[in-house]
């Protein structure tokens, strides 16, 4: 149906529209302002000069404040857009709907953007839209079609006002009747948009789109059953989306609009069950590539616990009765093993983990316990906690994702466990000597106290020389060097002990020999007072005889008694002064005889 509409109105709207923004916006020298009307309804342009700085929510709100003193018959659709002289496409729009009910005053300004527009009632070109509320004034962003769709529209030159008369632009004011302008207003909506209307698809004929959406509707379940793949079941979810897509072309005012809705909410529920399946068995797939390649680390094998739980959750809420149960029930039992496997391979990996961590906490204690080490038993105790973290990081195996790092670990502890280990062998070997240094003293102590200076001066020297060996750098050297003194004095006294009893064990000799001559002339004994010598009774009664008898002298049993007691006094004093001691000679009656002090 083909209307005409009088250009007369179109250049009244126009005329009105370009006087008031020369009014309202002062910083502006020139602009034009062209009315025209398509199948979506009025659009008004406004165009100036390239060097003019424009604020387009100023220009829009003017535009829609004209309108606003208009009253509408119905509900309809104006489009507002800026161009700059010379141009082709806009670069800023709005969408203005004037509400038949509430008024004109009450419009609703729809979106406005910035950048390239393609034909009338399209958005523009790519980058950022602003929209205008007229409620409010508020400004918000929303994004534009990119820049495949700006090029495709550009193919379509954009030009609905190229029939427009031209009006002439000065910064002037008229008086135009309101009566006139809404008049026109009248004549332009309503003879523009009534052939739209009723050519609408499902509106006068026949709705093909509901026929095929009823059709699916009833096809689609079959079609989800028989389902055996993802792409299969991505085929059946194209067909909903795309009769479900078709639906959209229905018009409020159709007949078929209610029934196209519920059709559309059908389909779009069935394509949304599929295609929650559809993203569970694409993930299942990625996982499955990702399983491939062993895991390097615990997180990500979390990752892939999680991404195989993601998998599972959707397919089990599919319901038994549901036509995609059969589909995912086959797939279910797959996923469950490899996320039973997947938890089993975290469960081996902290294992190894824990014992990874305990290592380290290990190790950290050896260290410490190196740095205040002051005896054998402290150095062997450093030893046995490296060998202990050493044979943990020794079970992590080489499939474990811990395994590079117990390794570098293993690199850094095994020549501390060696350099330990040497300096435990040192302090024990210090210890073992130290310990049997005071072991051979403690024996040499015993030989002192039995008077076997012989022994006893051995087991000094000893223990003497086992003392210097313990090591200089061990725990221990400070204490042998304590011993140094005190053995050296006990090895001396010993030596001067035992000069002593082997001088008096020569003395002893001589004395034995000079106290017997074919008789016991005398006995003796040694003390601290000296050498102690009393003649036999035998010798007093041959030397008592030989003083009352001189005359027996010559037989076969006398002796020079005179002669032979002083050569014994004389003997006796060689034998004390060779022996350093006093001599005391007594008769068998106990009387003194001879006596000689050292130094008389």
């Amino acid at each position: 149906m083909k209307v005409a509409v009088q250009q007369e109105d179109l250049q009244l709207l126009a005329k009105t529209l370009q006087e008031q923004l020369l009014v309202e916006v002062s910083s502006a020298e020139v602009f034009e302002v062209k009315c025209a009307v398509n199948k979506d309804g009025l659009m008004i342009l406004t165009q100036h000069e390239s060097d003019v700085i424009v604020d387009a929510q100023i220009i829009f709100t003017v535009i829609e404040e004209v309108l606003q003193s208009l009253t509408p018959h119905r509900e309809q659709r104006v489009q507002c857009f800026l161009r700059v002289f010379g141009e082709q496409f806009p670069y800023a729009k709005c969408f203005l709907t004037l509400k038949e009910m509430r008024g004109w005053g009450n419009g609703e300004m729809g979106r406005w953007g910035a950048g390239g527009a393609g034909e009338a009632g399209e958005d523009g070109g790519a980058g950022e839209a602003i929209s205008y509320s007229s409620s409010s004034s508020a400004l918000t962003y929303s994004p534009l079609m990119d820049e495949d769709e700006a090029e495709a529209e550009e193919e379509e030159p954009f030009d609905p006002f190229a029939d427009a008369p031209n009006l002439p632009t000065s910064k002037r004011t008229s008086q135009i009747k309101p009566i006139l302008l809404g008049a026109a207003l009248v004549g332009i909506v309503v003879l523009g948009s009534g052939a739209y209307f009723l050519t609408r698809p499902c509106v006068m004929s026949e709705c093909k789109e509901i026929q095929a959406a009823e059709q699916l509707k009833t096809k689609s379940p079959q079609l989800m059953r028989r389902a055996k793949s993802e792409k299969e079941l991505v085929a059946v979810q194209q067909q909903l989306v795309a009769v479900s897509t078709a639906l959209n072309v229905i018009p409020s005012w159709s007949p078929h609009y209610q029934e196209s809705e519920e059709l559309k909410a059908s389909l779009s529920g069935r394509s949304e069950k599929i295609n929650q399946v559809v993203k569970a068995l694409q993930t299942a797939s990625l996982a499955t590539q990702k399983v491939q390649t062993p895991a390097s680390s615990l997180e990500e094998l979390q990752t892939r616990q999680h991404i195989w739980r993601q998998v599972i959750a959707p397919l089990e809420t599919i319901n038994p009765d549901s036509e995609l149960y059969g589909l995912v029930q086959g797939k279910l039992f797959n996923y469950r093993v490899r996320l039973h496997t997947v938890n089993q391979q975290i469960f081996t990996e902290e294992k190894w983990l824990k014992k990874l961590t305990a290592a380290k906490a290990v190790a950290s204690a050896a260290e410490n316990r190196e740095t205040t080490a002051k005896s054998l038993n402290d150095w062997q105790k450093v030893q046995s906690t490296w060998l202990v973290a050493i044979n943990a990081l020794n079970s992590i195996p080489l499939t474990s994702p811990g395994y590079q790092e117990a390794q570098k670990l293993l690199v850094d502890y095994k020549p501390k466990l060696v350099a330990t280990r040497d300096r435990a062998t040192k302090e024990q070997l210090a210890a073992k000597t130290y310990q049997q240094a005071i072991s051979t003293a403690n024996q040499a102590k015993i030989y002192q106290q039995q008077n076997q200076w012989q022994a006893a001066a051995t087991y000094w020297d000893q223990a003497l020389q086992t003392a210097k060996k313990v090591s200089q750098d061990s725990l221990y050297y400070t204490q042998a060097q304590s011993l140094m003194e005190p053995y050296s004095a006990s090895l001396k006294q010993a030596q001067e002990k035992l000069q002593v009893v082997s001088s008096l064990q020569q003395t002893r000799t001589d004395l034995e020999k000079t106290c017997t001559n074919e008789i016991r002339i005398c006995t003796f004994s040694i003390d601290n007072t000296g050498i102690i010598v009393r003649l036999t009774p035998e010798y007093d009664q041959i030397r008592q005889n030989n003083s009352a008898n001189p005359d027996s002298k010559n037989s076969s049993t006398a002796i020079d008694v005179t002669n032979h007691l002083q050569i014994l006094r004389e003997a006796l004093a060689v034998i004390g002064d060779n022996a350093s001691l006093s001599l005391f000679l007594y008769d068998s009656q106990g009387q003194v005889i001879y006596t000689r002090t050292l130094g008389g």
